[in-house]
């Protein structure tokens, strides 16, 4: 039977986890939670920072514009709502899932139109996840991962929330080469009432070598409103 772990035991002895996304409920069962991390290993992946354009919407942006030797898989956004729906991926599908929505399409649908990322040999898997918070919480995550024949694997996880549990997925089991993907269904980790408390957790778990950006959200169940936290590496 599963447990629920501590974020740091569950991904504190893996030196390479990639991107990650977790989303869940806060113990007194008043707040969303949405966090979401990014690592990296070369040059062009670190040099990143997480950006907010004051109105919901986070994205990655260089840290030394003049370092930038691929834009395409490193800069997106990364946040982005759409009415009471939040969407959170590790690539460009972010807009993909916020325009199908808008045009009364499904998570499910949108994704259909994506695979995992061209990035070969590792083809790191798509993660993504939606929150809606409508009077009926509720929240998916998905991966979009290579099949051994080549192919796209898709995985898509539903879940009612539970008090103190936040599901967690991310794009690589460790370091290697190539990159093992993510295996399994995600994982529960425990989440506490405050929001820097929990930031603080993720960022310590994280392999201090590899760790770029952290963005966390805890958004009001009842009214809507959130709060943002984001840590840089680069500041």
């Amino acid at each position: 039977m599963e447990t629920v772990k501590s974020v740091k035991e569950e991904i504190g002895s893996i030196s390479y986890v990639g991107r990650g996304i977790a989303l869940g409920t806060t113990p007194d069962e008043t707040n969303s939670v949405i966090a979401y991390f990014i690592m990296g290993r070369s040059e062009n992946s670190r040099n990143r920072v997480f950006a907010s354009d004051g109105g919901g919407t986070i994205y990655t942006k260089p840290y030394d514009e003049s370092k930038v030797s691929d834009p395409s898989l490193i800069i997106y956004n990364a946040v982005r709502s759409v009415g009471d729906t939040t969407v959170v991926t590790n690539g460009n599908q972010t807009d993909t899932i916020c325009r199908e929505i808008m045009n009364g399409n499904t998570f499910e649908s949108a994704l259909l139109m994506r695979g995992y990322e061209p990035d070969a040999p590792n083809y790191t898997p798509r993660i993504s996840g939606i929150v809606h918070i409508d009077g009926n919480y509720r929240y998916k995550l998905s991966i979009l991962k290579r099949s051994f024949g080549g192919g796209c694997d898709r995985f898509t996880y539903a879940y009612s929330p539970t008090p103190g549990i936040a599901h967690l997925i991310h794009t690589y089991n460790g370091d290697g080469s190539p990159l093992p993907s993510f295996s399994g269904e995600p994982r529960m980790i425990a989440v506490p009432d405050e929001i820097d408390k929990f930031a603080d957790e993720l960022w310590d778990a994280l392999n201090a070598d590899n760790k770029i950006s952290l963005y966390v959200r805890y958004t009001s169940i009842s009214s809507g409103e959130y709060r943002d936290k984001i840590i840089n590496k680069y500041r």
